[in-house]
């Protein structure tokens, strides 16, 4: 016989339109507003009550369990007192009568490997503005079971707004709501357990970060910095799922001036060129950290993409770079490029490119994007360097020579090393 537990959950008025079953659910807003928090309990209470359930929680991106909301599930479990009821393990955690929760990426799924998901009875979604429409439309049909007493099986959504053309955002805030679907606007001003430490730094950003105090605290879309030379739309336009037959394929790497722990990353991007002759965005494995780490990312997606070359540039630090790569792998093939126009000048002709259709995203690369939104005509307007851009223009400037004009303030073209590319043909895919 299930073991009976009185939860008493104190739960924030804002969030009383999400206790009653509804299929769809959804709570945006900015930081503070307690939305994970929230989810992360009401998980624990299905289970609880629900004895075998099995439920998923999911983002479009998850490189490892440290960005999933295990650990708030964690938390929440021991809090609420309830402990012994359940399991953590490494990548699950095992629920009272034989059920399971799991931490999957989307992007990980087709429409075939998604099917492993029916007879689940919760999705959650977390920080959903990143979901592709893909994605959006393998879940819901996946999530579909029917219980005796005229319920559904439900999928929960948390995000923070970005665009008004993201897909979460039409499907919850766009003209029509689904019958079956209930949403919420929560902020930190809606949430009675707003900490003070948070409160402190809310403040200091409503000083001294007012062009991004909006989007980060109460829940307004992402800024797209004014004349800023990529926007949202156009790289929603172009998102694809998958890429075709891919040809060259080359994986950019710029390196930060330094590796502490809170420098700027060090921007790897993965591009190619498809048998359509389009571009097409492949990965972003920017990362922080020594020369060791990111040399070793960078040629672990050499190798998982089978890629063509690695290019660097050569104006600061470029030797280093080069040498770095080639003492974890010898016989790297390295392109080195020397830049002689400014970050905003060399990313122009890039963005043309987007405008004119050429390149797609493949799936979302959030991170990335949401530097290209930030670099105009005068330059960048982010408070961080631009690693992520810089990167995804050394790739598609070497896989578009003859689009990009190449030449330096006085008309001079610059000198390339080329360290005996020889691109491979077509790649044959099972």
């Amino acid at each position: 016989m299930p073991e009976e537990v009185a939860l008493k959950i104190p739960t924030a008025p804002v969030f009383h339109p999400l206790l009653a079953p509804r299929r769809y659910k959804g709570a945006f807003g900015g930081r503070g507003s307690g939305k994970s928090h929230f989810f992360a309990e009401m998980i624990v209470e299905w289970c609880v009550r629900n004895p075998g359930s099995r439920i998923v929680c999911v983002r479009e991106v998850q490189k490892s369990l440290r960005e999933s909301v295990k650990l708030l599930v964690d938390d929440k479990i021991q809090k609420m007192g309830v402990g012994h009821m359940f399991r953590s393990l490494h990548d699950r955690i095992e629920t009272p009568g034989g059920g399971l929760i799991l931490f999957q990426g989307m992007q990980d799924h087709t429409a075939e490997s998604i099917k492993s998901l029916e007879g689940f009875d919760v999705a959650y979604v977390e920080e959903a503005h990143t979901m592709t429409k893909h994605s959006l439309e393998i879940l819901r049909p996946t999530i579909r079971k029917e219980y005796p007493d005229g319920t559904w099986s439900e999928i929960w959504f948390s995000w923070n707004p970005r665009s008004a053309k993201d897909p979460v955002d039409k499907f919850f805030r766009g003209p029509d709501l689904h019958p079956h679907a209930v949403v919420v606007n929560s902020n930190y001003s809606e949430n009675p357990f707003f900490p003070q430490v948070l409160e402190e730094e809310r403040l200091y950003a409503e000083k001294h970060e007012r062009d991004r105090y909006g989007h980060i605290w109460l829940g307004a879309y992402e800024p797209t910095a004014i004349g800023a030379i990529w926007n949202r739309a156009t790289l929603h336009e172009g998102r694809v799922q998958e890429a075709p037959e891919m040809g060259r394929i080359v994986v950019a790497v710029d390196i930060a001036v330094s590796s502490n722990v809170d420098s700027d990353e060090h921007g790897i991007i993965v591009a190619g060129i498809g048998s359509d002759g389009r571009g097409y965005v492949l990965d972003d494995v920017s990362t922080r950290g020594g020369p060791q780490k990111w040399a070793e990312r960078a040629i672990a997606s050499y190798d998982r993409w089978e890629a063509d070359a690695i290019v660097v540039e050569i104006n600061m630090g470029g030797d280093m770079v080069a040498h770095t790569l080639r003492t974890v792998r010898p016989n790297l093939r390295i392109v080195e490029e020397r830049v002689w126009r400014g970050k905003h000048l060399r990313a122009e002709p890039i963005a043309a490119l987007y405008t004119q259709g050429k390149i797609s995203h493949v799936g979302a690369f959030p991170e990335l994007e949401d530097q290209m939104c930030l670099m105009t005509a005068g330059g960048y307007e982010g408070d961080d360097s631009p690693d992520r851009v810089d990167a995804l223009v050394y790739t598609l400037a070497n896989l578009f020579p003859k689009l990009i004009k190449k030449t330096d303030n006085k008309g001079r073209r610059p000198m390339y090393a080329n360290s005996g590319y020889s691109p491979h043909r077509w790649r044959q895919h099972a």
